[in-house]
């Protein structure tokens, strides 16, 4: 007798070719027009399911978890940071949370070097005078930015996508600097050339270009804090593509319009979906670049983290332990 298929949730839509395996391997139930769940549809998508599969949009918080029906074991996140599920209630009820690292570093790291790139060489604003039609010609002191070969880079996080960045700004003539909960091992630090700095608020006064890699815990949160973004150099930058969360975007905000920091480029927001209409007059006027949360979105890295779903469903299902659990000592 052929076993039951698991019943599998998924909160949004995926791509075609996971959502096609998904319906050979589970019993799958699909968000076929990708509108993110309300809480009350992730309190039913919890009552039924074996395996819940949510995304950044969906908030897995105790109130939503203790609702949650005997047959749920399984929260298996699209996606590498798990700050919106309450993982240690989760734990406290029998259900293991896995989620999908690894696989976002390269096009996260890509997307950082950009930004690294496009705030102070002003890409946006080349961009707009040739869609405006405002080109004068070229000039020798006209749309004049900044080189980024020789100056320091200050990382936030030295976990996979900060070395990533580290490798790609180090490749530009970047002068590597890091901070981290520990120092990372002597032949990782020596391969990029990297200093390590013990003091966040030491390594922010002396950086040039400062970006933000440390996942979003009740620790990071607005660690870099108004009194941190006073520290930073008059002519620096800062860059975000971790978690919105991490900075204290009023502050920023007031930094930014007083020329206390010279640009900022940011892929993720604290409120996100909205944006406060402070950063976007800030990009009208070529001091702040703003992305929509795509660092991570190539079609490869999006198939990727539907396959180490599915890895992790198959696995939880066969009885063994998931390759990429997350346990609440980990946050």
């Amino acid at each position: 007798m052929a076993r039951k298929k698991p019943l599998v949730v998924v909160t949004r839509k995926l791509p075609d070719v996971i959502e096609t395996r998904m319906r050979e391997l589970f019993d799958a139930r699909l968000n076929d027009d990708d509108h993110p769940m309300s809480q009350a549809e992730l309190v039913e998508a919890v009552k039924v399911a074996d395996v819940l599969v949510p995304t950044i949009t969906d908030r897995i918080d105790a109130a939503v978890l203790s609702q949650a029906g005997e047959s749920l074991k399984l929260i298996a996140t699209f996606g590498t940071g798990v700050d919106n599920i309450d993982v240690g209630t989760a734990s406290a009820r029998g259900i293991t949370v896995t989620n999908t690292p690894g696989v976002l570093t390269e096009d996260t790291a890509d997307m950082t070097m950009a930004l690294i790139l496009a705030v102070p060489r002003r890409l946006t604003d080349g961009v707009r005078v040739m869609t405006d039609g405002s080109w004068p010609g070229w000039s020798p002191t006209w749309m004049l930015g900044h080189r980024i070969s020789g100056k320091r880079l200050g990382i936030v996080g030295m976990g996979r996508i900060g070395q990533a960045v580290a490798r790609r700004a180090k490749a530009f003539g970047m002068s590597i600097h890091y901070h981290n909960r520990r120092r990372v091992p002597a032949a990782v630090e020596d391969g990029l050339e990297a200093t390590y700095w013990e003091s966040l608020d030491q390594m922010l006064a002396r950086m040039d270009v400062v970006s933000v890699h440390c996942p979003h815990t009740p620790a990071t949160f607005h660690l870099l804090s108004a009194r941190r973004l006073k520290l930073m150099r008059p002519g620096s930058y800062i860059v975000n593509t971790a978690r919105g969360e991490i900075i204290d975007e009023a502050a920023l905000i007031r930094q930014l319009e007083s020329g206390a920091i010279a640009g900022a480029g940011l892929d993720v927001f604290e409120h996100e979906p909205a944006v406060n209409p402070k950063f976007v007059k800030l990009a009208a006027e070529g001091r702040v670049v703003l992305l929509p949360h795509m660092g991570s979105a190539t079609i490869e890295g999006r198939i990727d983290m539907g396959e180490k779903v599915i890895i992790n469903i198959r696995t939880f299902a066969d009885g063994h332990r998931p390759p990429d659990r997350v346990l609440p000592s980990m946050l």
